[in-house]
């Protein structure tokens, strides 16, 4: 088996990941600017608290789900920790 570099470790109490190496990092700052970017852009053109919701969410949840491929493949297995 191929020992292969984590970029996320399992959280210590509950459940989720850290970034742990500079890849990792990279992905959690890429997200946010992702999203950050994405928000400020809707917002110019919403006229609404609901069209700034529907036009937010469903690319909210993409890169999120990203996010968690990500992390999934590139980190330890996640499991429910208490301490």
């Amino acid at each position: 088996m191929k020992n292969k570099k984590l970029w996320f470790k399992a959280k210590m109490y509950g459940w989720g990941w850290q970034p742990i190496s500079w890849e990792g990092w990279a992905i959690l700052a890429l997200y946010t600017v992702a999203v950050v970017l994405h928000f400020k852009n809707i917002d110019k053109f919403s006229h609404s608290a609901s069209d700034t919701l529907i036009n937010f969410a469903i690319p909210f949840i993409i890169t999120t789900t990203f996010l968690l491929i990500i992390c999934y493949t590139k980190g330890e297995r996640p499991r429910w920790r208490w301490g």
